[in-house]
């Protein structure tokens, strides 16, 4: 975490790679894949080619995760190929776990380039954590970046701060537009449809005081599961003076699953050791034409201040009340979303209720 490789800034031009690592959905949602791969070129200008199989069938896909890998290490070492950015996630991403060798590391070190993706992703910017590089928890093809109506200027704004600059992302705030969390279905006679924004949410600072500075370290809280006692799983040094990001999937872990969760973490000794944790908005699955759409809102929205409880309750237990905790932020399973690099610095500020990430994810 101390002495991560930062990847090369994109520029305009460059070609990036689309992968597909867990779920075949490019395949499921050929249009709504078409569309995201249309609006990654006009949006910020770049090449976009895919990875020999990411376009296969649902069924190979999940059939051959030691494609998979090898579709990522042949990204890694294409030096044409300056990005790589995931298709989707799903559930399996670390069946990929058990073909990777110290080799494949090390091509990744020594090829250092951005990579980006959320959710089931998680495992892979865990790899590339394991293998040195910085990388960055954001946007999908088919979750982000293939948005009805286009890439939302919030998404797209910060997108371009992490991966197009070599400056900090610098002010981290909630878009003035809203969120959402709406299930609008991926067909073509839907691509039009924009889903419904809900007003905006203000960030929260839940406790603590003064001003933290950490490394960033996280993602989905339901994947990071998938990765306790693996060879992925940090050590004890790389949560030393860190800032833990978590957020939860569209699968809504209940409140007492989160919990238990986190008292693992302080089980670890994790928690003793961090200098705050930043909670993403809660991510949800709320069909947009529900019949009880708002009822279904309303419920979600009721277990942010529920998931807010634990994450006290916790700290508390751990004797960690003066951790800094900040919930509401928009990123992972809600949209519009910041993208996140990690293993960079992020300062929080309790007491101006001010987050800014500080340092560069790229060079």
């Amino acid at each position: 975490m101390n002495n991560l490789i930062k990847p090369k800034k994109l520029q305009r031009g460059d070609t990036v790679a689309l992968i597909t690592l867990s779920w075949g959905g490019a395949s499921e949602f050929k249009e709504r894949y078409n569309s995201g791969k249309k609006q990654i070129k006009e949006t910020f200008g770049l090449n976009v080619i895919e990875t020999p199989n990411a376009l296969k069938s649902a069924n190979w896909i999940y059939e051959h995760p030691e494609e998979r890998l090898k579709d990522l290490i042949w990204a890694f070492q294409n030096p044409d190929i300056k990005g790589i950015i995931s298709i989707i996630g799903g559930d399996d991403s670390i069946r990929l776990l058990n073909f990777v060798t110290e080799e494949h590391l090390t091509i990744i070190r020594k090829n250092p380039k951005i990579f980006v993706g959320l959710s089931d992703t998680t495992v892979i910017n865990f790899l590339c954590l394991k293998a040195g590089i910085v990388s960055f928890y954001g946007p999908s093809v088919l979750f982000g970046l293939a948005e009805n109506g286009g890439i939302d200027d919030y998404t797209k704004q910060y997108f371009e701060k992490a991966l197009f600059s070599d400056k900090p992302i610098g002010r981290i705030e909630n878009s003035k537009d809203g969120w959402t969390l709406d299930r609008v279905p991926w067909k073509k006679k839907f691509q039009n449809k924009k889903r419904k924004m809900q007003d905006p949410l203000p960030i929260k600072f839940i406790q603590g005081k003064g001003t933290k500075e950490g490394k960033l370290i996280g993602g989905c809280i339901d994947v990071l599961e998938f990765i306790k006692g693996t060879e992925l799983w940090p050590d004890k040094t790389s949560w030393k003076d860190s800032i833990m990001f978590l957020e939860t999937s569209e699968e809504i872990p209940s409140p007492d699953q989160v919990k238990r969760w986190l008292r693992n973490y302080g089980a670890q000794g994790i928690l003793k050791d961090l200098k705050g944790i930043i909670f993403g908005i809660p991510g949800g699955d709320i069909e947009f034409n529900a019949p009880d759409y708002e009822d279904k809102l309303k419920k979600h929205l009721k277990s942010f201040k529920e998931y807010e409880n634990v994450l006290l309750k916790v700290a508390k237990e751990y004797n960690r009340k003066d951790l800094i905790i900040v919930t509401q932020l928009q990123f992972g399973h809600t949209m519009p979303m910041i993208t996140i690099p990690y293993g960079v610095k992020i300062k929080l500020n309790a007491e101006n209720k001010k987050i800014e990430i500080i340092e560069s994810g790229v060079e």
